[in-house]
């Protein structure tokens, strides 16, 4: 059931600067998450993940740590933008979204 929030272009445009600082942030903590995780699921590696074009590396593994990479940070990124939005929302009385 979709619940329609009140929103406005200014809300959306006052947002903005907030929705990218907390992409910003997003990104610097999924990426500490990804490399915890990484270090759990391969702990013979003392390394960083592998990356595509490092060719010591088979595919299989490759595409393990870009899925894993990939769920992590669409996870976090939601997480911190349905927060946002939400604390934006009680600030201002308006969606930021739609």
């Amino acid at each position: 059931m979709k619940s329609e929030k009140q929103s406005s272009k200014s809300a959306k445009i006052l947002y903005r600067p907030w929705g990218l600082i907390a992409s910003l942030l997003g990104g610097l903590i999924a990426g500490q998450i990804f490399q915890r995780v990484w270090k759990q699921l391969d702990p013979e590696s003392p390394e960083d993940p592998p990356k595509p074009l490092e060719s010591e590396y088979r595919l299989r593994k490759i595409l393990i740590a870009a899925a894993v990479q990939g769920a992590i940070f669409t996870i976090v990124r939601a997480l911190i933008n349905r927060g946002g939005a939400r604390l934006f929302e009680r600030w201002t009385g308006e969606w930021p979204g739609d």
